[in-house]
């Protein structure tokens, strides 16, 4: 067998990366890709590698004599690389495709060993391989019938949203028997040349030839191994962090990114903090329904969008400030503070981050879960002389929950401290509808009216799994202070898609309250599995994640590591957070079942 890489192509879609390079020499983690692929190649003892090149060809092939490659290259040039497009490349080589079995790859992929063995391994003398789509993917994809037949190929302008669960994408390697491409590939090759020209894809010679009662060739399947192709430069920062040669970089690469994790194939989230039952299918399609609209218009701006969360939230307009995730009403209002501000930690760090450590009191409850109660915050800070409070109810990362009485009765004490004056609390109300006790919110007139220093924050993105729309709302009866935030943000801080899911979102409101119900019977369930587990001690949680002990010696890092490069499972490290001693914590996100059993699953293997 032999290899065949295409690398004729100018990358322009990498701009100045590829100024005075061919793609295949762009740098993952200080490999070029082309060495990368020779040296995979190489292992395979294959008889020959063909390269086509084209765009910096001379460049691209004196490099690659540079390197210790023992199986022998032929060069291939396409001379008019700027005027053709891959089909014509690939037919400079056929005379190679007619000598025997080919191994088919282009030249701007990346992929672990497996890939290759995968494709060999299979018995089958000619297959394309395939991954199932992702939403990260782009270019050709198929239709998979029985036995593996392909049933249809379908270019980019054919691509129907609607069919994504029933599409493959197309890893671009191929493997070609001889008389595969002797019988098939080749004639249909000339003729689509003479007929359409050198401007086209030899994916569209594939796509003819499946249309036949016997096409000669079979889909192969990847079962999660790891690939990409890079086109731009967010696929190389993507690649960079899949395939880092450093186990620790690796991990610090992913845990950098905070999000956008759906580019990494098949890795299970149980970091970052959503509603797995919420919003509904139905929600989902009213906004499909309207997203011509909602993409092609303004949002409204904060007056609007205040009477929405004001509507929705059932308070006035004056007393409510809605932001682009809680994150940016955290930031706003924590710049705004003046004073001493305690915290309880540990807890969401954008709060303590936000202020000056010069000017914030630490309260670190000492016991072995790290759990407070309302009297602990007031026996501890009673004297402190701070001006503002901040609580997290439920705390993040520990779950640790204070029933609304009590939270009302702190609220009390802050309003009457300080000589009269008062200390401003903030509470966050974020994972609060995740709690066993219901009606706990704050977010009421009559409670804000009475206690004009309390200021309540709930991010919307976390309890109702849209951190995608990015919202959340600051709630204060001091209008001064709504007033002074409100210029603080854009006039459009939220777009229309935001927008018009506070305008849709009490229609939802039953299932809203079926999600939470559904999450608390999740939870309990999976710390009982959790539990079973030696070396892990949960601490209890009233929010839709659990904090984790690891008491067996390992460190947390060195099980985020584990069951991210083993398992492809992202887990909260905890390490930089809490402090103690040598404790090891860990912070696990609740989400549906399937996904805890994989998680506990793995757990039970790690620990065993």
């Amino acid at each position: 067998m032999q290899g065949l890489i295409l690398a004729a192509g100018m990358g322009k879609r990498l701009k100045e990366l590829t100024k005075n390079n061919t793609k295949c020499m762009i740098k993952v983690n200080g490999v070029a890709l082309i060495n990368r692929m020779l040296y995979q190649l190489e292992n395979l003892h294959l008889s020959r590698i063909v390269i086509v090149i084209g765009y910096e060809g001379k460049k691209l092939a004196n490099y690659i004599n540079t390197l210790d490659i023992q199986t022998p290259i032929c060069f291939i040039n396409n001379p008019i690389y700027d005027k053709t497009n891959n089909i014509y490349s690939l037919a400079l080589a056929k005379e190679y495709l007619l000598r025997e079995d080919t191994l088919l790859l282009e030249s701007d992929l990346i992929f672990e060993d497996s890939v290759l063995q995968a494709i060999l391994e299979d018995p089958r003398d000619t297959l394309a391989l395939v991954d199932k789509y992702e939403s990260w993917m782009d270019g050709t994809c198929i239709k998979i019938g029985e036995n593996d037949n392909i049933e249809s190929f379908i270019p980019g302008k054919k691509f129907v949203f609607e069919d994504i669960p029933q599409y493959y994408k197309t890893v671009n390697i191929y493997k070609f028997s001889r008389y595969f491409s002797e019988t098939q590939y080749i004639p249909f090759l000339d003729a689509y040349l003479k007929a359409l020209g050198n401007n086209e894809y030899y994916e569209q010679v594939l796509r003819v030839i499946t249309m036949l009662d016997n096409p000669g060739i079979k889909a192969k399947k990847l079962n999660g191994q790891l690939w990409y192709e890079i086109d731009d430069i967010q696929d190389l920062d993507i690649a960079s962090s899949m395939f880092a040669l450093d186990p620790d970089e690796k991990v610090s690469n992913i845990q950098m990114r905070y999000g956008g994790y759906w580019r990494y194939p098949a890795l299970l989230d149980f970091c970052y903090l959503v509603n797995p039952y919420f919003p509904p299918q139905k929600l989902i399609n009213e906004i499909k329904t309207n997203f011509e609209t909602l993409i092609t218009q303004y949002p409204s701006g904060i007056e609007v969008n205040s009477l929405l969360a004001a509507k929705n939230f059932g308070i006035h307009k004056e007393h409510v400030l809605v932001g682009n995730g809680a994150a940016e009403l955290i930031k706003c209002l924590m710049e705004k503070l003046e004073g001493k501000t305690g915290f309880v930690c540990p807890t969401f760090e954008e709060y303590p981050n936000r202020y000056e450590k010069k000017n914030s009191i630490i309260y670190m409850p000492q016991n072995e879960n790290l759990s407070y109660n309302a009297d602990d915050i007031i026996k501890y800070f009673d004297g402190t002389g701070v001006n503002n409070l901040v609580l997290i109810n439920p705390d993040n990362p520990s779950g640790n929950y204070i029933s609304k009485a009590d939270v009302v009765r702190l609220v009390k004490w802050c309003s009457s401290v300080n000589t009269g004056e008062g200390v401003r609390i903030i509470v966050d109300e974020s994972f609060a509808d995740f709690a066993d006790e219901k009606n706990n919110s704050l977010i009421n007139e009559e409670i804000i009216n009475t206690y004009s220093g309390l200021v309540i924050i709930k991010s919307i993105s976390k309890s109702y799994g849209i951190p995608g729309i990015r919202l959340g709302i600051l709630v204060s009866s001091d209008e001064k202070l709504i007033s002074m935030l409100k210029k603080e943000v854009a006039i459009w801080n939220i777009n229309s898609f935001g927008e018009f899911y506070m305008q849709i979102e009490e229609k939802y409101k039953s299932d809203y309250m079926a999600a939470l119900e559904k999450i608390k019977i999740t939870r309990k369930k999976f710390i009982e599995e959790l539990s079973k587990i030696s070396g892990l001690r949960i601490i209890p949680s009233q929010a839709n994640y659990i904090m984790v002990e690891i008491m067996n010696g390992m460190t947390a890092m060195e099980l985020v590591k584990i069951l991210l490069l083993k398992y492809n499972l992202f887990i909260k490290d905890l390490s930089k957070k809490i402090q103690i001693d040598d404790r090891q914590f860990i912070r696990i996100a609740v989400r549906n079942s399937e996904d805890n059993e994989k998680l506990v699953t793995a757990l039970k293997e790690v620990f065993q």
